[in-house]
């Protein structure tokens, strides 16, 4: 997430989602183990469509900080979902200025989905082929983002530079890219580690 403070406002930008690439593990409301992915193409087509897609803090929809129609711009690139949202809300200002804002989430409802077992079928990936995208949310520390995320800033040089985030877990943009590979990473270590975590 790269923020530019102007006089009343604060510009963030920054990717929301990597496409083709795992989320953290999560449960379903049935209990069972999953991670997800958002397939290449599928957020092009939720924006094609023209709905107004909001822009709240924390995915509370009290809290709307803008929209698609107004003051946030969306595109799906070869990495994923870019959002650049100029936001005037003072509490946003002052968490930014606090380095208090963890990145960016999204909301939306899976039209159509694939799933396949996977880490010898204690646990599914679900890959989203198309969605309606019903909001994106810009996170303080009181959220988890499902997905890891990054700082992706583009220099004067028309370059690309990746840094991790100082407020999220090491993620795999990194790898696409140096690489572009599309592997899967291995979920073994998340799986074991949620195990313990649910025994004490």
């Amino acid at each position: 997430m790269n923020i530019q403070f102007r006089e009343d406002s604060v510009l963030i930008d920054g990717y929301v989602n990597a496409v083709a690439r795992d989320s953290k593990p999560m449960r379903d409301m049935e209990g069972n183990l999953f991670v997800e992915q958002i397939s290449p193409g599928a957020f092009s087509r939720a924006l094609e469509s023209g709905t107004d897609v909001l822009m709240l803090l924390d995915h509370d929809d009290s809290r709307v900080l803008g929209s698609t129609s107004n003051n946030l711009r969306l595109v799906e690139d070869s990495i994923g979902l870019r959002a650049t949202a100029l936001v005037s809300d003072p509490d946003v200002i002052e968490k930014a200025r606090w380095h208090e804002l963890r990145g960016w989430s999204f909301g939306f409802v899976p039209i159509r989905q694939s799933e396949e077992e996977i880490s010898g079928g204690s646990m599914t990936r679900r890959r989203v082929e198309e969605l309606e995208l019903r909001e994106v949310s810009i996170l303080d520390e009181s959220k988890i983002p499902a997905y890891d995320g990054t700082s992706i800033e583009t220099r004067d040089d028309g370059k690309v530079t990746v840094t991790r985030s100082l407020e999220s877990p090491p993620t795999f943009i990194d790898d696409i890219m140096r690489s572009h590979k599309t592997d899967p990473p291995d979920l073994a270590e998340y799986g074991r580690r949620i195990e313990e975590l649910e025994k004490k």
